[in-house]
């Protein structure tokens, strides 16, 4: 008599469950498991649920091993994976691996990816002239291409996608239910005979780009003004339309190839440029190139990125010749695009076709749209190179919503960030989002997106928030916003938000010493500016154990646009007031502010790092005024090529208090070059001198946390970080998150998350 096989007998065989969790939804990861469980000989099944992926797999126990094994080190490329889980279960025999349909679920707790860059292998395809999607501007697959821009909620399924008013052909529909295939279950997937389409050609946007005309064209999260980087009429006729006085442009390339010939790149600037979230990178500018001088008004570095749909691909295979294959990208070619957000006046980048139409029609010669609804807008992320890694100097395409990992579990929070450069948090379990860059809350439309992105990112998270958190600040727009969800409140100060975003980045627990320094946050008084600071943080609390001196700030607020200001108040701030006429004699109203420094009349005091940095250009006679935020930084980080240390050029007090008395007067007899060099080297010099003081008073870990914008700076912080570790100081700075107000919401986020209930306002 046969024997009949029992699973249930065989040793060597387990049946194991597994749970994966983190972003794994959207991004081929179910095909990837039958894949893998097809390699091994393994029976089983997968399916996509509220919590992520579940899937059960039955084999030998070594090969099981191996399988889970390979489920992280092989994951697809757009997936993340936080977590992989197994237990046992009881054999069940068979053979064969199967894709199941999604489970749904009262709580959706898996995460949707950021758009993602035109993979290689759609390149492939849209450049062979015997393929089915040959030169269709909407290609995409499993590994690239939109995501959260075009979904409403989650579970990521087409239904929930502005993909959905598209009915795939039988093509498209035969490679969505195939496993092997690289564009199963791709929501977006669609080709020429069922997808969406351009409402102009190729051919006829690059014709209209080389006559100089400006160009609206819809992208992936918004609308960018295009025009042609060498020439400067048209780059300056987009300036003056725009309204964008003196801030720089970013310029698209078609490939690294063309990236070198603009820029002196280094290996990690140009594996940035090449990442597949596709950022703006800030990279030194190469002299005599022919780009246009409009595109950065004088600043030797250049913003460049490179192409990341098949649209700008399009353009660029066109003027290279239109040739097969994509070996011409490792080719430099010759056209370079300046690609601007389509945002006028300061408003929300435009979005919808009927709303480019009537916003941009003043700005742009020829408005470029297509079919497929945007349904969270999204500009491009920008990041350069600080202190030997990258920093994000604005979080959005890409990037969002790619959550941040915290050290543990928290309350469901929401945080609303400040005034300029918005951004909110969403927490939700040990995940922090960082929503995309909304912009500066100074009009209507901009506050609308603010409430829009909230609403949205609570909704797709399904997070029900138990508290908020917002700015110290009652004037901002996003206090106000806060204030009027009705839950349980926690305002935080901004300069100890800048230093909370770094501690919930970093993992770091407990008290820790932290400097601020950016150009203004409302003081813990609730009335003097402050923006150069150090403080001891643990969790909720803080405490300000050093600063700048304050120096006044005459005109108020107008003192921030103009670096001359700032260097006559750093004069009269010496004693040497009597020389502000001579030496700002030709600005208007002269006379008037040396009147107001001498009474202290209109002139509020600011600890402001950004002000030092104004008043050095003020003095150098760099910039007289800023045509843009942070302008005069980067005129003077720009000619800072040696830092060194000016010997005795400041002094601290007890209560350390810094005072660069001695930097300024020395500065005045300065060339600009050498005044730069000395001012960043001092005032690195001085703030470690300040952080090991308060290190010997507080006897804390030798661990300094760093935020604001003014470490966005390369060479203050690369001066810094040489400075501290001369003293056996380690220098933890924002990675994921942006060192400027970008960044505070995480930090108010992770403040509200550790107040006591007693701290909340109801």
């Amino acid at each position: 008599m046969a024997t009949v096989y029992n699973p249930t007998n065989d040793v060597r065989r387990e049946r194991r469950c597994l749970r994966i969790r983190g972003a794994v939804q959207g991004v081929g990861f179910r095909p990837f498991l039958w894949a893998l469980a097809q390699e091994f000989d393994l029976a089983g099944w997968v399916l996509n649920d509220a919590e992520g992926v579940l899937a059960e797999i039955e084999g030998p126990r070594a090969l099981l091993d191996q399988f889970i094994d390979d489920v992280e080190k092989k994951a697809p490329p757009l997936s993340r994976v936080d977590a992989v889980e197994y237990d046992q279960r009881p054999l069940v025999g068979g053979d064969g691996f199967e894709i199941r349909e999604s489970l749904g679920g009262d709580a959706v707790k898996t995460s949707i990816t950021p758009d993602m860059a035109t993979c290689p292998d759609c390149l492939e395809d849209i450049f062979d002239p015997e393929n089915h999607r040959y030169l269709y501007p909407f290609t995409n697959c499993t590994h690239c291409g939109p995501r959260y821009t075009i979904a409403r909620s989650l579970p990521y399924d087409r239904a929930k996608t502005s993909m959905a008013p598209f009915a795939m052909c039988p093509t498209c529909q035969t490679e969505y239910e195939n496993p092997a295939d690289r564009r199963f279950h791709a929501q977006p997937n669609a080709c020429s005979d069922c997808g969406p389409a351009l409402s102009h050609s190729p051919a006829d946007i690059i014709t209209r780009l080389g006559a100089g005309e400006i160009v609206a064209i819809k992208g992936l999260g918004g609308f960018h003004l295009a025009v042609d980087a060498r020439n400067e009429r048209a780059v300056a006729r987009l300036r003056q339309r725009k309204g964008r006085d003196g801030k720089p442009f970013a310029v698209m390339v078609a490939g690294i190839a063309s990236a070198r010939k603009l820029a002196d790149l280094s290996p990690d600037e140009a594996t940035l440029l090449t990442d597949r979230t596709r950022p703006i990178v800030i990279a030194k500018a190469i002299e005599g190139t022919g780009i246009a001088p409009s595109v950065s008004k004088g600043l030797p570095s250049l913003g460049l990125m490179l192409p990341y749909t098949p649209i700008h691909y399009l353009l660029f295979h066109l003027a290279a010749g239109a040739p097969n294959g994509t070996s011409w990208l490792e080719v430099p070619q010759d056209l370079a695009l300046v690609m601007t957000s389509a945002n006028p006046g300061g408003e929300p980048l435009v979005t919808g076709n009927t709303e480019a139409c009537k916003k941009l029609h003043m700005i742009a010669d020829t408005i470029v749209v297509h079919d497929r609804d945007i349904l969270v807008r999204a500009d491009d992320s920008v990041v350069r190179m600080v202190g030997g890694a990258p920093a994000y100097l604005r979080r959005a395409r890409g990037l969002t919503p790619e959550p941040i990992l915290l050290s543990h579990d928290v309350p469901p929070t929401l945080a609303v960030g400040g005034h300029l450069k918005s951004a909110i948090c969403v927490t939700r379990g040990r995940e922090a989002f960082s929503s995309q860059h909304i912009g500066d809350l100074e009009n209507a439309a901009t506050i609308n997106a603010l409430h829009e992105t909230v609403t949205h990112l609570l909704d797709i998270l399904d997070v029900t928030p138990e508290r908020v958190a917002c700015d110290l600040h009652p004037d901002f727009a996003s206090t106000r916003f806060a204030e009027k969800t009705g839950l349980p409140l926690v305002r935080v100060q901004h300069h100890h938000a800048h230093i909370a975003a770094v501690a919930a980045e970093h993992g770091i627990e407990g008290p820790a010493i932290g400097l601020a320094l950016d150009g203004y946050g409302l003081g813990a008084d609730g009335r003097q500016s402050w923006g150069g600071e150090c403080l001891k943080v643990d969790g909720s609390h803080f405490s300000r154990i050093g600063y700048l001196k304050p120096i006044a700030q005459p005109g108020g607020d107008r003192a921030a646009r103009a670096p001359w200001r700032m260097g006559a108040a750093a004069l009269h701030s010496i004693g040497r007031g009597n020389e502000i006429e001579t030496r700002y004699k030709n600005q208007d109203g002269v006379a008037l502010l040396k009147t107001m420094l001498e009474r202290g009349v209109n002139a509020p005091l600011t600890s402001s790092a950004g002000r030092y940095f104004d008043a050095a250009c003020g003095i150098l006679g760099i910039l007289d005024e800023a045509s843009f935020e942070a302008e005069a930084p980067m005129r003077l980080e720009a000619l800072a090529t040696a830092p060194r240390v000016l010997d005795g050029g400041w002094h601290m007090n007890d209560e350390g208090a810094l005072d660069l008395h001695h930097l300024w007067e020395t500065l005045l007899d300065c060339t600009p070059s050498e005044g730069a060099n000395l001012f960043h080297g001092t005032l690195a010099a001085a703030l470690a001198e300040l952080v090991e003081f308060q290190l010997r008073l507080t006897r804390l870990p030798r661990t300094i946390l760093a935020g604001g914008g003014c470490f966005q700076n390369n060479v203050l912080t690369t001066c810094l970080m040489r400075e501290l570790h001369a003293r056996d100081i380690e220098l933890r700075l924002p990675r994921k998150a942006p060192a400027n107000d970008g960044g505070l919401s995480l930090g108010q986020a992770w403040v509200a998350i550790h107040a006591a209930d007693t701290e909340l306002e109801r």
